[in-house]
């Protein structure tokens, strides 16, 4: 009887082993057929919106630069096979700064610049013990630097504006965090 009972024990370990395994799989699925999706459609800018999943919710990140790229991905999102819910938090490039929109006219030293300029913020950002950096999205346009993500605290809100400020060759920062 005993054994049984460790049988049957066993059994019911290895069967939530395989349903966390495939909750696992399941999401890693749905992310990558998003991605496809937003890859594949022509109004979406893929490469500038993260996808991750969880359980079947789907969170979108990112800066873009119109609203109808955003509801695209959205619905795209919300149309995926797997998916339970879509939480936005997706940036739309907007305001009185010159750089909120890509211009071909920019010179390749000009888009050079802007990168090292990301590069360095998320640098800062991750090298402060009080700033989650691997939370915060950041992109730059002709000195603009625009942070997205996910943090709750003010503090840590107001902190990385100070260390994206305090970056050299940054313009003006501007924030959305979620």
């Amino acid at each position: 009887m005993r054994k049984l009972e460790c049988v049957a024990g066993a059994i019911g370990l290895v069967l939530l082993v395989a349903l966390a395994g495939c909750a696992e799989t399941k999401d890693a699925t749905v992310t990558g057929t998003v991605k496809t999706k937003l890859a594949a459609d022509s109004q979406v800018s893929a490469g500038e919106i993260k996808v991750d999943t969880t359980n079947g919710v789907v969170t979108l990140t990112g800066n873009i630069d119109s609203q109808a790229a955003k509801d695209r991905a959205i619905q795209i999102a919300r149309d995926t096979k797997g998916v339970t819910q879509v939480k936005d938090m997706i940036s739309v490039r907007e305001g009185a700064h010159s750089g909120d929109a890509p211009s071909p006219s920019r010179t390749m030293g000009e888009r050079l610049d802007d990168g090292t300029i990301t590069s360095r913020v998320k640098k800062s950002l991750l090298d402060d013990p009080a700033v989650r950096g691997l939370k915060i999205d950041v992109d730059t346009r002709e000195g603009v630097v625009y942070l997205t993500g996910s943090i709750p605290g003010q503090a840590e809100r107001e902190k990385a504006v100070q260390i994206a400020r305090a970056t050299e060759g940054v313009r003006d920062v501007e924030a959305n965090f979620q």
